[in-house]
């Protein structure tokens, strides 16, 4: 949700104060206009900094909407644990962490826009930020296992009162209110906005603002226009002043954004804090709207989420029937196919293996099941491939999450192969329940080549003293494919028993000009081809042999001659018609060329 209407922007320059007015308002918790509450939590009381920047005046994304003004707890974010295990207790672990589906939706939206639109650089952490801001991470994480929010999180009716007056829009599709507009979801977008801005985020070929996937994405679009290049402050103030006009939402989403830029951690879905002070009352957040059930099991007298407060039980020695509550109690919510997961089981015995640049052939999946043992459909499943590694899914990103169909198995993309090689670890865990992961290695081996074969038969001939006239250039194959980018040697052999590097005839030259005979770190090219620095005559004459090898086995051997100049300087004629003179034993190898 965003600020109110009455806020409005002061135009003038651009000034860098605006990263250091958030990071002050973080570690500093005696700064004017910051209170903490007796959990160490900070909320702007409306006199934070409000750094002076200029913003386009365009319509907002929320209509300038309410908006959570609470800000991160003084102490800094536990480090995010091992994909799959239970964070550290911490005082204000799950105000620090993210619920599983929401971080996921926040991640796979930036790593879309990285593809999309990499000159917009857009953070993850910033969507969080927004996230955290609007609806508090979807009310704490309370999705289902496709993202939707369970029930509506709509803002107050923008009907002049205090707020921006928006006519209705949408005839009560989004916000159920036919009269006046609201803000709708957990990104906050008035049906207005989110008509051209709405996106499919999940794949389920719909566009529903109630759900965190297709609103994360459509954030991660709304920042991105416009040109804007989000790691420069200035674009990065302009996009978040266009989500919601006002100076005191700027100083707080980027006080969010420092914050989980220093690191966060995954905790399940609906275990998150929900906020408590809002910018236009300062101590109830946001109308969750008439369709949101209260959290679960409030405390007699404690404030709920949507601001009213629950009946205090009875007084002491009022009567009651034995065995029958005063009052009737909250039926238990019925458990989601997520909750019903006891674990998970691997899908793949063998060790998944690819060349470094391919795709990965084998595919890594999970099977949810029950204690005992029953496949469990629709759960979603996170993959992350976790190290030092530029393997990636398809698409370029390190995280994916899919449903488990019918037979309880969700299969990730496949895997693409970087240029590191080595072994390269990917976790399955369930998304929103803390059950153990499941770990697959996977092998990423270096190109190679099965096959190589010369671009040309013509011989290899020198006069003694001289320059071969051809560079010699061939093909390396994988599978009949051309082998991009595999190493490769080049040696001067003494024999073809002998691969030992020779000490007399032919020749490369290193920078310096000095004559080497073997020639280390050569790649071939994204055809697959190799050609090799021009090669040297000493005084040897006879026939030499030059063998290539490269990553994988491939082998082809060259014959190389160079014969004596006659009285004129010119190569004597050999009997064939050929320019090459028969080798005496001492002065040269004699050995049959190997393919």
């Amino acid at each position: 949700m965003a600020a109110q209407f009455g806020s409005r922007l002061r135009k003038g320059a651009f000034t860098t104060a605006v990263a250091a007015a958030a990071v002050a308002v973080l570690s500093a918790s005696q700064a004017p206009g910051v209170t903490v509450d007796d959990q160490g939590r900070q909320s702007a009381a409306g006199t934070a900094p409000t750094p002076d920047v200029q913003a386009d005046d365009t319509d907002t994304a929320t209509g300038n909407s309410r908006y959570y003004t609470d800000l991160p707890p003084l102490n800094s974010p536990n480090p995010a644990p091992t994909t799959g295990t239970v964070p550290p207790p911490a005082t204000g672990a799950t105000e620090s962490g993210i619920p599983a589906t929401v971080l996921d939706a926040y991640q796979k939206a930036a790593a879309e826009l990285r593809a999309s639109k990499p000159g917009c650089n857009l953070p993850w952490e910033l969507l969080a930020a927004i996230g955290k801001v609007e609806s508090g991470q979807a009310r704490g994480g309370r999705v289902d296992a496709s993202g939707t929010t369970i029930g509506k999180i709509l803002g107050p009716a923008l009907n002049g009162n205090g707020f921006a007056l928006i006519k209705d829009t949408d005839h009560g599709a989004y916000d159920g209110d036919t009269t006046v507009d609201r803000a709708v979801g957990p990104m906050q977008f008035i049906p207005s906005t989110w008509a051209w801005a709405g996106r499919d985020g999940n794949g389920d070929g719909l566009k529903d603002p109630n759900n965190v996937y297709d609103a994360a994405l459509a954030a991660g679009h709304y920042l991105c226009r416009n040109g804007w290049d989000l790691s420069t402050q200035q674009d990065m103030s302009r996009a978040i002043l266009s989500y919601n006009n006002s100076q005191d939402y700027l100083s707080t989403v980027l006080t969010w954004l420092e914050y989980y830029r220093k690191g966060t951690h995954e905790i399940p879905d609906g275990t998150g804090t929900l906020p408590s002070h809002s910018s236009d009352t300062g101590t109830s957040g946001p109308n969750p709207g008439p369709t949101t059930p209260p959290a679960p099991h409030p405390s007699p007298g404690t404030p709920t989420p949507g601001g009213t407060t629950p009946p205090k039980p009875s007084k002491p020695g009022t009567p009651t029937t034995p065995g029958k509550p005063t009052t009737p109690g909250t039926p238990a919510p019925k458990p989601t196919p997520t909750d019903t997961v006891d674990h998970l089981e691997r899908t793949n015995a063998d060790k998944p293996t690819a060349m470094a640049g391919a795709a990965f052939t084998q595919r890594i999946g999970a099977r949810a099941e029950t204690k005992g043992g029953k496949a469990v459909a629709k759960v979603r499943v996170r993959f992350t491939i976790d190290g030092d590694t530029d393997t990636t899914f398809a698409g370029g990103e390190k995280f994916a999450a899919v449903l488990t169909d019918t037979s309880g198995v969700a299969l990730a993309p496949a895997l693409q192969a970087g240029e590191k090689t080595g072994d390269v670890t990917v976790h399955a865990a369930v998304a929103g329940r803390m059950v153990p992961a499941v770990a697959y290695t996977a092998t990423v081996t270096e190109r190679a080549a099965d096959a190589l074969a010369r671009t040309s038969d013509t011989k290899q001939t020198c006069v003694a003293g001289g320059t071969f006239a051809d560079q010699v250039e061939v093909k390396a194959t994988y599978k009949g494919a051309a082998a991009d980018q595999v190493a490769a040697t080049a040696t001067l052999i003494k024999s073809g028993d002998d691969p030992s590097e020779n000490d007399k005839g032919p020749y490369f030259k290193d920078a310096d000009g000095k004559a080497v005979r073997t020639l280390k770190d050569l790649h071939t090219d994204a055809n697959g081809l190799l050609k090799l620095p021009k090669l040297y005559a000493d005084d040897t004459t006879g026939t030499f042999l030059l063998r290539i090898t490269t990553a994988g086995g491939a082998t082809l051997t060259v014959e190389l001659t160079v014969t004596a100049p006659d009285a004129t300087g010119s190569p004597s004629p050999s009997p064939s018609g050929g320019s090459s003179s028969s080798p005496s034993p001492s002065s040269s190898p004699s050995a049959s060329p190997s393919a």
